[in-house]
């Protein structure tokens, strides 16, 4: 009888890890933009440093979310919470590595003098980190309808990297002493829109959690 209460408790600490590893890693997205902003090289140092404490919390959770299926084996929505974790710490992973890339072009820029962007990375960020927030809120209070519309702002996020691309070019045309600088540049946007798609990877998982449906690849 004691069994169904080690699992949930199990669970609990997974949904703590999984926080945990969420807020290292919307910190380094964050931090990652602001040293893009301010061609702060000190800070985009930190973030680099602290992409392999995102590393070992991704091995943590795996190991206990396996750890878990092996001593319980849950069924029905546990076990779909548990390999949904599992998907979504890959996701978490692969965006600090995104955050990790941004500042490694940011000290790249800062090693040449910096650059001014020709677009506004703050706004493109912000964006891509309130994805990442409602994707997470959406899987602790298990909201599809709160997971839907970080689907619906990925569009949006395509639409700003389409026009970064297009005003990175015509900077390129007007300034060709600078285009590996503005190469980097339009690097740093990518690596902000592959943040948003794995924020709506994490939707998506949201989605299968709570309705059973597979909404990935869907037009």
């Amino acid at each position: 009888m004691s069994t169904p209460g080690k699992l949930e408790r199990q669970i609990d600490k997974l949904k703590n890890m999984l926080l945990a590893m969420s807020a290292e890693v919307e910190a380094s997205v964050r931090h990652a933009v602001t040293a893009l902003e301010k061609m702060d090289a000190e800070l985009a140092q930190k973030v680099m440093d602290g992409d392999e404490r995102i590393d070992l919390m991704e091995v943590d959770l795996e190991e206990e979310c396996l750890k878990v299926l092996a001593l319980y084996q849950p069924v029905a929505i546990d076990l779909r919470f548990i390999v949904a974790v599992l998907k979504i710490n890959n996701d978490l992973e692969r965006i600090g590595d995104m955050a990790a890339n941004i500042a490694r072009r940011t000290l790249e820029l800062c090693d040449q003098g910096g650059v001014e962007a020709p677009f506004n990375a703050g706004l493109m960020a912000e964006k891509v980190q309130a994805m990442l927030k409602k994707s997470l809120d959406a899987l602790v209070n298990l909201d599809a309808d709160l997971a839907r519309s970080v689907l619906a702002a990925d569009d949006e996020v395509d639409k700003i990297n389409y026009a970064i691309h297009d005003r990175v070019i015509d900077s390129i045309r007007r300034n060709p002493a600078q285009l590996e600088n503005y190469i980097r540049v339009l690097l740093a946007g990518r690596h902000l829109e592959r943040i948003a798609d794995h924020a709506a990877n994490i939707a998506e998982d949201v989605i299968y959690l709570v309705e059973g449906e597979i909404v990935r690849h869907r037009a």
